[in-house]
């Protein structure tokens, strides 16, 4: 049974802090709040923040030290470690050597009409593509970048919406974030409600 941690006195050495906070980074699937962070070690958010650009600082060679083949970065909501941008290639080689895991075209243009123009039914996304993307759609959902977001009030349909594992995945802080690409989409009151179904 673990135990619950035990906050180390304020008048303690920060270096502890730092410690405590990089041992939870370390094993983090997804950007976690400096709220959340804060709860876990018992220490106020504020100070949690400020340890938290204190390591980014560190990781990114600004103090005194190597450069580092890692980052701290607050993406979509949270703090998360992530490989250095510029070491990409030789990450992307080692990560994508043997594998096929790349968004097919398709995939691609739906989860852009997903992104613009959330939440969206299934229906909508094809009407505004021109094909089924039953398919499409559960790829995208079973690699954890769109999820129900509950039904249409007018239709009963189930709506859809990208998640934060999209936001991370883009380098993204929020959705404010995506390129001005949404007036380029046909507008869902210009499709039939035929096509919408």
């Amino acid at each position: 049974m673990s135990e619950a941690y035990e906050p180390v006195p304020d008048d303690a050495l920060p270096e502890h802090h730092l410690a405590a906070l990089e041992a939870i980074l370390m094993v983090v699937d997804e950007p976690v709040p400096a709220a959340s962070l804060a709860q876990a070690l018992g220490m106020p958010t504020g100070q949690v923040t400020e340890l938290l650009t204190e390591l980014a600082a560190d990781y990114r060679g600004e103090r005194e030290g190597r450069p580092r083949g890692f980052r701290l970065e607050e993406r979509a909501g949270g703090w998360r470690v992530y490989s250095d941008p510029d070491l990409a290639d030789v990450v992307g080689a080692f990560v994508t050597s043997g594998q096929t895991a790349r968004l097919t075209h398709a995939a691609l243009e739906t989860l852009a009409v997903v992104a613009y123009r959330q939440p969206v039914t299934r229906g909508q996304v094809s009407a505004i593509r021109g094909v089924n993307v039953d398919s499409v759609m559960r790829t995208l959902t079973a690699r954890g970048l769109v999820e129900e977001a509950g039904h249409d009030e007018a239709t009963g349909a189930l709506l859809h919406r990208t998640t934060p594992h999209f936001l991370e995945r883009l380098g993204l802080g929020s959705l404010d974030d995506l390129p001005p690409l949404a007036p380029y989409l046909p507008q869902l009151e210009a499709l039939g409600d035929e096509e919408l179904r």
